[in-house]
């Protein structure tokens, strides 16, 4: 039996950089990875789809260069093994750098294989076992396939599984109408694929305000995505070279080529032998972690995705922040003390921060919002892309804001405005008093401020 410091379980955005802090402080850690450094995120998340949303937003904008007085003669076309190979190399160069980074430290250990706890002490893999007073969980999460009548019948695409495909669908069809669902449907749109997202519940990402789900909904349509909500139906049988996906009684079944499943995510958890470890999970397989992401055994941690805490790269990527500095920098982090942020990256992209209003109405405070269409931003009609607008909700007694949402060209960037003063616990006319850039999406949130008005 070999004995570590520490062993980290999984290489994600959290457990590879707590490792290598560990290290940096004279511990000896075991890397588990089942199969590839990097995680999601690196290997079938943001970086490869990405580099993909960018391939399509090319198209896109070669599509519509005319508008700007842009001669392209013939047809653009797209090149799908191109688009695929671009989006494997940015993977490939981001998980061989973490390889060449953890080849370079001697105190730390690499294992590729499948863990699994013995007791909460010891783990087994590839048949040896290991033993460390500290371990520290990164495994992450997959699609989630639901039981849906006849998917056991059809070759379906996943999330981790489409991004392999070097060839065009004739017809996509998106089950699932949230985050992940709406960035593959718009980009193979614009790949050049017929596009129908179906969505169960009534309205698109359906975590948004009913008015950023309309415009979402207004802005894939406007790019002759077809969307149909309220499917209460769902069902797949092939039909000739194809595959026909039943929506709802009453509705026509949709044809499609292809059907990607994106409804959600599973963790990691359900062969680690958590329980003969005593760690405690939910219902959905989550472990079970405090503020300071501590599961019920002493010793244990979980972090990143299979905590439930968030799903994000940057929520995972704050755990290691979190983990790290109450581990080894003498610090008190929390999990309670972050504001929620996160960005949906179709075109233009959604950003987000703190509530919603309809989480701001309930939690009963007086408040105060403010909309703003991107048709009335300079950068945004210079740019040709005026869709979308901007939205921000403040506490009318502290002056706090409490949220933010900008729907609209660059609101991935602008959104950081707010999050910086939100953060800061900058009351709003601070904000609204700064001398911001021109021409910039930014600068109107010092006017979107001052036209807050009680609701």
């Amino acid at each position: 039996m070999r004995t570590f410091d520490a062993i980290v379980i999984g290489a994600g955005q959290s457990g590879p950089f707590l490792a290598a802090r560990m290290v940096e402080k004279g511990m000896t850690v075991a890397l588990i990875e089942r199969k590839f450094l990097g995680g999601t995120c690196v290997n079938s998340g943001c970086m490869p789809t990405k580099t993909l949303v960018a391939s399509a937003r090319a198209a896109h904008v070669a599509r519509g260069a005319g508008d700007y007085g842009v001669t392209i003669p013939g047809e653009i076309g797209i090149d799908m093994r191109v688009v695929r190979d671009r989006a494997r190399t940015v993977t490939m160069n981001a998980r061989n750098g973490l390889i060449g980074w953890f080849d370079g430290m001697q105190d730390m250990t690499v294992i590729y294989g499948h863990a699994s706890f013995e007791d909460a002490r010891t783990v087994t893999v590839n048949g040896e076992r290991l033993t460390a007073p500290r371990f520290f969980l990164n495994v992450g999460a997959r699609p989630t396939i639901p039981d849906m009548p006849g998917i056991a019948d059809i070759n379906y695409l996943t999330s981790t599984s489409i991004i392999q495909l070097d060839t065009l669908p004739k017809h996509l069809a998106v089950i699932g109408g949230s985050y992940i669902g709406l960035e593959f449907a718009q980009m193979y749109r614009r790949f050049g694929a017929d596009v129908t997202v179906i969505e169960r519940g009534p309205k698109l990402a359906s975590r948004e305000d009913a008015d950023i789900s309309d415009a979402i909904a207004d802005i894939l349509r406007a790019e002759g995505i077809t969307v149909q909500t309220d499917a209460d139906g769902i069902a797949f049988a092939k039909s000739g070279n194809g595959i026909a996906v039943s929506v709802a009684a009453g509705r026509p079944d949709v044809l499609a080529s292809h059907v990607l499943v994106a409804t959600g995510r599973t963790p990691n958890t359900d062969d680690l032998g958590l329980d003969l470890a005593g760690v405690a999970t939910d219902k959905r397989g989550y472990i079970i972690v405090d503020d300071k992401l501590a599961t019920n055994v002493e010793g244990i941690s979980a972090l990143g995705d299979c905590n439930g805490r968030g799903a994000f790269t940057h929520t995972s990527y704050n755990d290691f922040e979190i983990a790290a500095a109450n581990l080894l920098d003498g610090e008190d982090r929390k999990l309670s003390d972050r504001i929620p942020a996160y960005a949906l990256y179709i075109d233009p992209p959604l950003g987000r921060v703190g509530m919603t209003e309809k989480e701001a109405r309930a939690s009963g405070r007086e408040i105060l919002i403010s909309t703003r269409p991107m048709s009335r931003v300079g950068r945004a009609n210079e740019r040709g892309e005026t869709k979308g607008f901007m939205k921000v909700i403040a506490d009318a007694k502290t002056k706090q804001i409490l949220g933010a949402a900008i729907l609209g060209i660059e609101g991935d960037e602008a959104i950081h405005g707010f999050i910086d003063a939100m953060n800061a616990k900058s009351p709003y006319p601070v904000l609204q008093r700064a001398m911001p850039i021109h021409p910039t999406v930014s600068e109107l949130i010092p006017t979107l401020l001052g036209d807050l008005k009680s609701v």
